[in-house]
């Protein structure tokens, strides 16, 4: 699993300054305004949350502790924290916008982490969460931070939202361009994002889902509950103890 150094030095390569505009684009079409709300990103968000820096009322950070942490933004009051992704210093329903980025694919407990962000999250809120594609070539290679970790396919994705009381409301998906050091190939990004985004081609680097949170989460019944309330209860009722006394007297009650 990359840390925080290996990631902040993946965004200030070539490849990955690269990897940042393309992923900025995607969530900028998700997303083109957050003015007026409260914005969190949980994992290594730092390089797409500079996009609402100065637009939400409040922007954090929080940064799993298996990750460490780091200063940001740079040269204003650090915003950043770190935090237990399953335990979020923050009270219900506090957050309009949440990012997970760098986080779904290498935490220990997703349900946990996917748990507390519908916690936090505000009813309307929205939660917008960029995952490594299974089938894409970035998944493939591990040098940079989208090839660690398990990355997921559309449908799964999709089914852990859904397990974790979210409703999946829209899909894109990023980094067409091959994950490649070559200048040609980077400098063609634009080209081959807008080529694959066109052509539906199956390979992209990260899949982006945006989901609301629903409300009423459904309740649980468990088996030996359910078997207690509905099990027979084979004792004989006064009139019949009655009757087997009167027929048997030598039968106490």
């Amino acid at each position: 699993m990359s840390d925080v150094i290996d990631l902040r030095v993946f965004y200030t390569s070539q490849l990955g300054t690269v990897a940042r505009r393309m992923v900025s684009r995607a969530i900028r079409t998700h997303w083109p305004s957050a003015r007026g709300m409260t914005t969190v990103g949980l994992g290594y968000c730092t390089p797409y949350l500079g996009l609402f820096r100065d637009e939400p009322d409040r922007s954090l950070a929080f940064m799993p502790a298996q990750q460490g942490v780091i200063h940001w933004p740079t040269a204003r009051p650090c915003r950043s924290v770190l935090v237990e992704d399953h335990m979020l210093p923050l009270p219900d329903a506090a957050v309009d916008r949440l990012i997970i980025v760098h986080a779904l694919e290498v935490s220990n407990d997703v349900q946990a982490l996917l748990a507390e962000a519908w916690r936090v999250l505000a009813a309307g809120g929205r939660v917008l969460a960029v995952v490594p594609n299974r089938r894409g070539l970035w998944a493939q290679r591990d040098n940079t931070p989208f090839g660690q970790g398990r990355p997921y396919s559309a449908r799964q994705l999709t089914e852990l939202m859904r397990q974790s009381s979210f409703t999946p409301v829209a899909w894109s998906q990023a980094l067409w361009v091959p994950p490649l050091k070559k200048s040609l190939i980077l400098g063609s990004a634009i080209a081959w994002e807008r080529m694959g985004s066109a052509l539906s081609l199956p390979f992209a680097g990260v899949h982006l889902v945006e989901a609301t949170k629903q409300v009423y989460r459904p309740a649980a019944v468990r088996r030996e509950d359910s078997v207690r309330i509905f099990r027979p209860v084979l004792q004989p009722t006064p009139a019949a103890r009655e009757q087997t006394v009167m027929r048997h007297p030598g039968v106490s009650p």
